[in-house]
């Protein structure tokens, strides 16, 4: 048996492809859409993908599935479970997709995978047993955990509620999550867990950042496995709940698309940006429909000089889709400021997991910087600064992009707290005709706040810096 975790560590993502040597078959678990690079290490190694399988309906990519079944003929194995509003509305009559029970069972060569309901996360979410019948194993050797269990963590079971708007279902999927996990302990302490995400993903509070796990070691480490292993209903659901960071807006757009397809990409490739010269800025500045994305690494070059309206979303670190996701709306025709052209690939491939295909034009940041009169800048303050502007200006308006959990921890005395990922939906509530001082933890989501809020015309100030050097009397913490 053959298996490689494949990671997008923007979006703290794996997938995993799992063939079986003797057949040169193989799955592919959880894709992305951007395929060649799975295609590359299956060639690599011998193997074709005739199959596919997803976990469930993602909140947080765009599945890769639709294109592996409708461009490459691959068979798709989905839930059928979760009740008729959590179904894969794209494959229902494809003659190559395949519906899973709880305990239904398929192979891909030699090796046997066993769907086991497990919701909680969503309604819909499958684990897979694997069995590796051609190395002669008649026990699983792991467990394709999906959002289901992570190394470290539990899945999140607040998003329908919290990113998809269905009021009042985090409490009732919390106590579905418990039931799930207090059904894992029957299951054989050396499978290995296979999650779909690692730390920095948005899925959970507490991931990892190991890439796999053991079964038997989460029971004794994992906090939130052990809980429902251990403890009451009512504790477990209480902690689980608690303390889980704001989804970024575009979560709800995911699970849409990705329960009714996800478009396919023109040509099954990825766009390809036109490199624009200065003279063509004009037709993206200020113009409706279009948007344009700062992707340098350096928040107080952004600062100093940018192009109007343009937004801050850092390539590195992660940061590209979450900003993009959140202030982007869907179908916007996207500019991207480049620090080179060797960004462009990666910049393009993040953007296309979220459904941000419109991908249609770059510009070096050094020459985007130079049309000076299509640039801006904005105030920057280090956070020991604050303090003395609170002191000479009571009034002044502070706006805490931290979440909701960071905040109650801490927080500045009269401030206002709305998540960075959340600002669109809420833009309502930032008083205008008043100077906004914009702060985080360390100044890089207080940078990109700033930049979503300048070009919608609010005064701000960028508050640069680690929160603790605010300093007292200006925080009140609780």
């Amino acid at each position: 048996m053959f298996l490689r975790q494949i990671t997008d560590s923007a979006l703290a993502q794996n997938a995993y492809l799992i063939g079986c040597q003797r057949t040169g078959q193989a799955i592919l678990i959880d894709p992305e859409r951007d395929l060649d690079r799975y295609f590359e290490v299956a060639a690599a190694n011998g193997l074709e993908i005739t199959a596919v399988a997803d976990t469930h309906i993602h909140a947080d990519y765009l599945s890769g599935a639709r294109e592996l079944v409708e461009r490459h003929g691959a068979t798709a194995y989905l839930s059928a479970e979760g009740g008729e509003d959590w179904q894969f509305e794209w494959a229902q009559g494809n003659r190559k997709a395949r519906f899973l029970h709880d305990g239904d069972t398929f192979k891909v060569g030699n090796i046997e995978f066993k769907a086991l309901l497990t919701p909680g996360h969503t309604p819909e979410h499958l684990s897979f047993l694997v069995t590796d019948l051609g190395g002669g194993a008649d026990e699983p050797i792991a467990l394709l955990s999906g959002d289901f269990i992570f190394v470290g963590d539990v899945g999140r079971p607040d998003l329908l509620e919290s990113a998809a708007g269905q009021t009042g279902a985090m409490e009732p999927s919390a106590r579905t999550l418990y039931e799930s996990l207090r059904s894992t302990a029957d299951l054989p302490g050396h499978l290995q867990i296979l999650p779909a995400h690692g730390a920095g993903s948005a899925c959970g509070k507490a991931l990892g950042s190991v890439p796999v796990s053991v079964l038997g070691y989460e029971r004794l480490f994992n906090g939130a496995l052990r809980e429902a292993l251990e403890g009451g209903e009512d504790d477990f659901v209480k902690d689980i709940l608690s303390g889980q960071p704001e989804p970024p807006l575009y979560f709800a757009r995911m699970k849409r698309d990705n329960r009714s397809g996800p478009a396919l990409l023109p040509g099954g490739k990825l766009p390809v940006p036109r490199r624009i010269k200065e003279d063509e800025l004009d037709e993206w500045v200020a113009t409706k429909g279009r948007a344009i994305l700062d992707l340098r690494g350096d928040r107080r070059l952004f600062m100093s000089r940018h192009l109007l309206d343009s937004l801050y979303a850092p390539l590195d670190g992660g940061k590209l889709p979450l900003a993009a996701g959140s202030y982007v709306e869907e179908n916007t025709s996207l500019l991207l400021v480049v620090d080179g052209e060797s960004q462009l690939d990666e910049a393009v491939r993040q953007l296309v997991r979220i459904g941000l295909d419109a991908v249609d034009a770059w510009i070096p940041a050094i020459e985007a910087t130079h049309a000076h009169q299509m640039t801006s800048a904005f105030p920057r303050i280090t956070t020991a600064e604050l303090r003395h502007v609170l002191e000479e200006d009571p009034e002044a308006v502070v706006l805490d992009v931290r979440s909701a959990d960071e905040f109650a921890a801490g927080h500045v005395e009269g401030a206002l707290n709305i998540a960075y990922t959340r600002l669109a939906e809420r833009a309502g509530e930032i008083p205008g005709r008043r100077t906004i001082y914009v702060h985080c933890g360390s100044g890089l989501r207080a940078a990109m706040a700033t930049a979503f809020l300048g070009a919608k015309g609010h005064n701000v100030v960028h508050v640069d810096g680690a929160y603790g050097e605010i300093g007292a009397p200006a925080l009140s913490v609780k």
